[in-house]
């Protein structure tokens, strides 16, 4: 089968076109840069001579029916994910106007199936609230008022509409993805580095979903050739955690102690809201950032997660090990920062089971 990829140089997608491949499928990417992807693949056990691809933008729609036309399938994994309010206007193009642009390509191609990759932030509502909401493939789309959050909440909407005028299009939501081989250093992998780092001592209450980019990439996999009439929507394998476990986790894993001081979510979003107006003007990043509390203050569980379309879920530990390692391998933690997770066995190159 081939199989039409955008984001394929990022984390979800990167691993995504590494189990295509593994399970013997063609690839085509649309990339911005072509250069950057044999860097990316090369780690999970991909020859970027294997891949077909074509330079362009989500947003371009030219370059976007260049790279859907005689796929028969398509995996849509092109997204801005940052709370970082520097990114503001860039979240809105790609996120929105690209996931708009790729769905019609794809439809007016004929493509038999088409993965829209969401987010469970884009169920989330518009307000935060107590904790214990739970979501479910039924939930309307959120109106979360957080830019990150609305722009994949006005993509899901794009989604919904195709698969309401009958179109192939299947969505799925990733929960908060760690793993190895991030090749952007992304939200979810830089929030662990700066714990590490000891620059996030303070933690809103609540919590929120965690899962392993691997397990994400196979259920792509499996989604690709399942029978027509599968369900439309599919969360992505993951478990809740709330902030105190997620800590523990990263204690439990370096063998650190990892002070921490614990407040009340709703407490800490005006905080948060005035990091992100001094964001705009300040040039190094601020990992306290207002979407993220904004998150952990919905405290949002996803009904049935533990186990997705046949796939459970790896350890969080392992999963948390396995990121923590390679961010020492690749020098973005000293030995004393990884802890006892530097002295784990070696990463297998692509993350198979």
């Amino acid at each position: 089968m081939l199989v039409s990829v955008t984001g394929g140089t990022g984390f979800v997608g990167a691993h995504s076109v590494a189990a295509f491949v593994r399970d013997g499928h063609r690839v085509r990417m649309l990339v911005r840069d072509p250069a950057k992807a044999a860097r990316v693949l090369a780690p999970l056990g991909v020859d970027a001579g294997d891949v077909e691809l074509v330079p362009g933008d989500v947003t371009d729609e030219p370059s976007v029916a260049r790279a859907t036309r005689g796929a028969e399938a398509v995996l849509h994994a092109a997204s801005v994910y940052s709370f970082d309010s520097r990114r503001h206007a860039e979240m809105r193009r790609t996120n929105e106007r690209g996931t708009g642009v790729v769905l019609g390509a794809a439809r007016r191609a004929g493509v038999r199936r088409i993965l829209h990759v969401s987010s469970v932030a884009a169920l989330f509502p518009g307000t935060p609230g107590p904790g214990g909401r739970v979501i479910d493939a039924d939930s309307p789309v959120g109106r979360p008022r957080e830019t990150y959050m609305a722009s994949k909440a006005a993509a899901e909407a794009v989604a919904r509409a195709h698969q309401e005028d009958g179109a192939p299009v299947v969505i799925t939501y990733p929960p908060a993805l760690l793993g190895p081989h991030d090749p952007n250093l992304g939200d979810q992998t830089s929030r662990v580095r700066a714990v590490l780092r000891g620059l996030t001592p303070m933690w809103p209450g609540g919590g929120f979903p965690v899962g392993d980019v691997r397990d994400t990439a196979e259920l792509h996999a499996r989604l690709l050739t399942a029978p027509d009439g599968v369900p439309g929507r599919h969360f992505g394998p993951g478990r809740y955690l709330t902030t105190r476990a997620y800590v523990d986790v990263l204690r439990e894993v370096t063998g650190r102690a990892l002070p921490a001081v614990f407040l009340p979510a709703a407490a800490m979003l005006p905080a948060g809201a005035l990091t992100g107006l001094l964001q705009r003007v300040w040039p190094w990043h601020i990992p306290a950032e207002y979407g993220a509390i904004y998150t952990c203050a919905c405290a949002t569980r996803v009904a049935g997660h533990a186990s997705t379309y046949g796939i459970t879920p790896r350890p969080v530990a392992e999963t948390a090990a396995d990121t923590v390692r390679w961010l020492h391998e690749t020098g973005c933690l000293t030995a004393g920062q990884a802890g006892a997770a530097a002295r784990r066995p070696g990463l297998v190159s692509g993350g198979a089971r």
